[in-house]
């Protein structure tokens, strides 16, 4: 229940269809040379394209094959849908398909019997990949991944509401099935970065708002929307762009790296789905790449004015005075100040700062409230100090005195974000489930 995947898939009836181009390729450009990258960190170019794009993520269940399909999805408004087999079996997987057949898929979304595909499989991304990672990609999985025979799961959606059939319309108002193109204005590290982020990373599927058909309202940097940050299956996918206090305005070339390569910086640390992309992905990646990712995260500007973060130590002396008057202080003494401390500035690298954190100053509180309820997966990484698990509350503390903990936090310090209510924190304890602790979510992809 908890690392459900929210979806973008469309949710309305259409009454035509349309036609898609066929295969779209691209000879390779200096912006995308992943063989170069698998080569740094010994893997070959179709499985480093693949731990890029991290397909394992949603084409393997834990306990289960590699990339044989199962995992459960829910698609709001219209029911579950089932992550597919992609193993090169003949009878289940995708062992039939030709290249052809699989670029149209990654491209367009469309199955060699002319099935449209929702774009729960991130086709609206994956456009971008060039001819050179497509095709080795394609050859991973035919030629490095063992054959499973495991039949797909049928959607359970009703009839009348699956709509396969319109999504070529769909594409027409919210797809661009053109591979990347290098701007010659920047950098070769940008333009790489701008390939894996906006293209293999998918980074814009949980990190970017919806519009009214449940589209991303943009898909590069010359939208403003584009990772903006956006809800996502009771957490909140903070905003990537330069927003000085709930995106990464304060963030420099090496906190992003650092990271993307951890999974935590002096800011903050991954949490929720987020843990399993860079246990699954990011942390696989060459040097080169995640520097790439970096600079150009870093070049995105504000898309709003939020002023500036200026700390302040008022709560914590309060804390050490055992001042509880304001509501939430003393449960945050209590079950709290041991690892982030009263002063909310945490034991970096151990545990993150509460301070300043630009997960804390989002504007919806569902990750704080998802948190705090239900723990978070463990960071599997191989550079420094193991972090210390966030345990869950759900079982010792109530609906209103995690609202109250919650809203001191993001009120404290010099943070200034809106409260948070408990029926915000009902419906989520009501929807989700602990996490085990004890799991660490990296997948085997063959």
């Amino acid at each position: 229940m908890p690392f459900a995947r929210e979806l973008s898939v469309i949710s309305f009836v259409v009454l035509l269809s349309a036609c898609d181009s066929g295969v779209v390729t691209t000879e390779p450009t200096p912006s995308t040379n992943s063989a170069e990258q698998a080569a740094a960190v010994n893997l070959s170019h179709g499985e480093y394209v693949a731990r890029l794009g991290n397909c394992v993520a949603c084409h393997t269940v834990e306990g289960g094959e590699p990339l044989a399909g199962g995992l459960e999805m829910n698609v709001p408004l219209l029911g579950n849908i089932y992550a597919t087999n992609i193993t090169p079996d003949v009878e289940t997987g995708i062992g039939s398909w030709s290249f052809e057949d699989f670029d149209r898929a990654m491209r367009v979304g469309r199955k060699p019997d002319g099935e449209r595909m929702y774009p729960a499989m991130p086709y609206t991304s994956y456009a971008k990949m060039s001819e050179q990672d497509m095709r080795a990609l394609y050859d991973f999985l035919m030629n490095e991944v063992e054959a499973v025979n495991q039949p797909n799961l049928p959607a359970e959606i009703p009839g009348w509401k699956n709509v396969r059939w319109g999504m070529g319309i769909w594409n027409l108002l919210a797809h661009d099935d053109e591979p990347y193109n290098v701007d010659n204005s920047e950098s070769q590290a940008w333009n790489r970065g701008a390939y894996l982020v906006e293209g293999l990373g998918h980074c814009g599927a949980c990190h970017t708002p919806r519009g009214l058909l449940l589209q991303e309202k943009g898909l590069d940097s010359s939208d403003n929307d584009f990772l903006a940050g956006a809800p996502l299956d009771y957490w909140y996918a903070s905003a990537l762009n330069g927003n000085s206090l709930s995106g990464r305005g304060r963030w420099n070339v090496e906190d992003h790296e650092e990271f993307l390569r951890t999974g935590r910086n002096r800011f903050g640390t991954a949490v929720g789905t987020m843990v399993e992309v860079v246990n699954n992905s990011t942390w696989h990646m060459s040097e080169a790449d995640i520097n790439a990712m970096s600079v150009y995260l870093e070049s995105l500007p504000a898309t709003e004015e939020q002023g500036e973060f200026n700390y302040n130590d008022t709560q914590s002396e309060e804390l050490l005075s055992l001042n509880f008057s304001t509501p939430g202080a003393q449960v945050y003494y209590e079950y709290c100040s041991n690892c982030h401390v009263t002063n909310g500035q945490g034991y970096y690298p151990y545990q993150p700062p509460l301070a300043g954190n630009p997960g804390v100053l989002d504007p919806d509180p569902s990750t704080l409230i998802n948190m705090t309820l239900n723990g978070s997966l463990r960071i599997v990484s191989s550079e420094g100090p193991a972090t210390t698990d966030m345990p869950y509350f759900r079982l010792l503390l109530d609906d209103q005195q995690i609202a109250d903990v919650l809203s001191y936090i993001r009120s404290s310090w010099g943070n200034n974000a809106p409260a948070v209510s408990a029926a915000e924190v009902a419906e989520i304890r009501t929807a989700t489930d602990p996490t085990q602790n004890d799991d660490i979510f990296v997948l085997r992809m063959k």
